[in-house]
């Protein structure tokens, strides 16, 4: 089976795993610093003004977008809106600090949040005093949403933007690498095994803002802290630590951190062989795309440039056949296509919180058409002309 996504291990990764498992540190030792550390720096050259860059590591990315929440100080009460087309931990993160949520429906050329729909919710927002204490658009696919954009509405209406970039490491907006340009307060990037470059499991928030960055270490370690100036009862000895804040144990491993080092050595080339295969897809497929009967992932634009950590198609009416007879088909061929994603405000438990069809028009209909076929550096040419010709057959 042709998977959608995987990692890319190679020797050097392997290497340097090993390498820690010889150490005296598998875990809260000097990788993971390192690794922050590194991430900052290779994001550094394009933080506008030279603005320093903080880099805090977690266990994941669903992690980080609670860490982000709760170092935004999201609580009961609050309201955070996100695009209804991701995965639910979007949401999830702040129904975990007990705020409520809401959707925005997407642009459908785009497939990212609709600046028209935040735009026009926030004005009826305003009218009714139900507006976000934060927003939370997500990079779909490795597109960056319109964060200029979104950057002027939050300046106008009071909310901070956590980006969920989690598709979007080594993405390019508007000249500056995702995660540098500084138009959200919190940026939260992934390193799942299907995404740019990996850790296993693991996530990282990128901030600007030293305060922000100071917490989201902080509530990653349990809330604790045994740095002397910030202790709040007399130092009692070298072991002497304070619980602080209610933190969780979000932490990465030093294993996971050496093999994101290794792998953000080569993320250059990974992206670039993610552009070939978009690029023998763009060709292999145009035919299609001619005929009607297939619409290809969303153009970079000129106002960035994707990672591509996912190629989505969307199977049209004038295909004669549903979506899932063309999945069924492609899956049975040896494709491991996969769908991204279900509109998270269909899931039953949001069903239960009062959430109904018909909320996001948009990312309804994108879901119907949707199947996301393999997009990853290890594929091989005749993995993609296999790909190529199971879809001709599936849409003969």
């Amino acid at each position: 089976m042709i998977p959608y996504g995987r990692q890319a291990i190679g020797q050097d990764d392997i290497d340097a795993v090993v390498a820690v498992l010889k150490s005296d540190f598998l875990t809260q030792g000097p990788r993971i610093e390192a690794f922050e550390q590194a991430v900052a720096a290779w994001l550094a050259p394009d933080s506008p003004g030279g603005r320093p860059l903080y880099a805090a590591a977690a266990n994941s990315a669903t992690s980080v977008l609670h860490l982000a929440c709760m170092a935004l100080e999201v609580g009961p009460g609050d309201l955070v809106w996100t695009c209804a087309n991701s995965f639910a931990a979007s949401s999830n993160c702040a129904l975990y600090c007990g705020a409520q949520v809401d959707f925005i429906d997407i642009d459908p050329a785009t497939l990212n949040i609709s600046v028209a729909a935040l735009s026009a919710k926030l004005a009826q927002a305003k009218a009714t005093g139900t507006l976000p204490k934060v927003v939370i658009p997500v990079d779909f696919g490795g597109l960056s949403a319109p964060l200029r954009e979104i950057r002027a509405l939050a300046d106008d209406y009071g909310f901070a933007i956590v980006e969920d970039a989690s598709h979007a490491v080594g993405t390019v907006y508007e000249g500056l690498k995702t995660g540098a340009h500084g138009l959200a307060d919190i940026t939260v990037f992934s390193f799942h095994p299907v995404k740019i470059i990996t850790t296993a499991e693991g996530g990282m928030a990128i901030t600007h803002d030293a305060r922000l960055a100071h917490r989201l270490a902080r509530l990653r370690t349990h809330g604790i802290t045994r740095e002397p100036g910030e202790l709040e009862q007399p130092d009692t000895g070298g072991w002497f630590y304070e619980q602080q804040a209610l933190g969780y144990n979000y932490r990465l491993t030093d294993l996971q951190a050496a093999l994101g080092l290794s792998q953000l050595a080569r993320i250059d080339n990974f992206i670039a062989a993610r552009h070939r295969v978009r690029d023998f897809y763009r060709e292999a497929l145009a035919d299609l795309v001619g005929a009607g009967k297939l619409l290809l992932a969303p153009e970079d634009g000129v106002r960035g440039a994707s990672a591509l950590h996912l190629y989505t198609v969307q199977v049209l009416p004038a295909a004669g056949r549903s979506r899932r007879r063309v999945y069924d088909a492609l899956r049975a061929d040896g494709i491991g296509v996969n769908v991204h994603y279900i509109p998270i405000y269909w899931h039953p438990y949001y069903r239960r919180l009062g959430f109904q069809r018909g909320l996001c028009p948009a990312a309804e209909a994108y879901y119907e058409q949707a199947i996301s076929i393999p997009m990853h550096p290890a594929l091989t040419q005749a993995e993609l002309d296999h790909v190529a010709a199971a879809l001709h057959r599936a849409l003969a």
